[in-house]
């Protein structure tokens, strides 16, 4: 077992993930939560910076490795690929993606990715309504049943890497999930 972990959390707006995030950032003590939303040039312009900007973000991983603390994402560099298979971006950031994962899994950290998503979907019409988001991208239900299908889709991709342990965890009911997590995290409840 490795000293430190790095929880990845990912998927659609609605399913939950800065409820998540918080949760853990709150039960696991000495932990470090960061919340990622990208770079906000759409532009074929903006893959420079997303390449110069997830490129620090390994390079401050592979630093870190040594350092005996938890790490919490709320978002990656996941999402970039995410939107860009979604045609959100006049780029293609698959190649770029395929490296940093490479990268990623050859940390000396105990990973675990969890790509959230919500088996029954009209929960994003409740969440989207209610919680107030950033203005990158428009919300609707429709966006984030493709998105949850493309982060599920990529989850299935990383289940190739042997350093990655991939949790496809329903957001339906807090409480359960929190219990699952709890379960694979070895997080004692309060």
């Amino acid at each position: 077992m490795k000293e430190s972990k790095m929880i990845i959390i990912e998927g659609p707006q609605g399913t939950g993930k800065t409820t998540l995030a918080n949760y853990l950032r709150e039960n696991i003590a000495g932990s470090n939560l960061y919340r990622l939303s990208g770079q906000k040039d759409k532009t074929s312009k903006g893959l420079k910076y997303s390449i110069a900007m997830y490129d620090a973000l390994l390079n401050y991983l592979d630093a870190m490795q040594n350092i005996p603390m938890d790490l919490i994402f709320d978002r990656t560099f996941m999402t970039e690929e995410v939107y860009g298979r979604l045609g959100y971006k006049e780029y293609s950031f698959t190649e770029i993606y395929k490296d940093l994962v490479k990268r990623l899994n050859s940390l000396s950290y105990d990973i675990y990715y969890f790509s959230l998503y919500l088996k029954d979907v009209e929960l994003f019409r409740e969440r989207l309504t209610r919680d107030s988001h950033h203005n990158y991208q428009s919300f609707s239900v429709e966006n984030s049943v493709n998105q949850q299908n493309k982060y599920l889709e990529i989850a299935r991709e990383l289940e190739n890497y042997d350093n990655i342990n991939v949790i496809k965890l329903p957001m339906d009911d807090f409480e359960q999930s929190y219990n699952q997590v709890r379960k694979i995290l070895k997080i004692n409840k309060n």
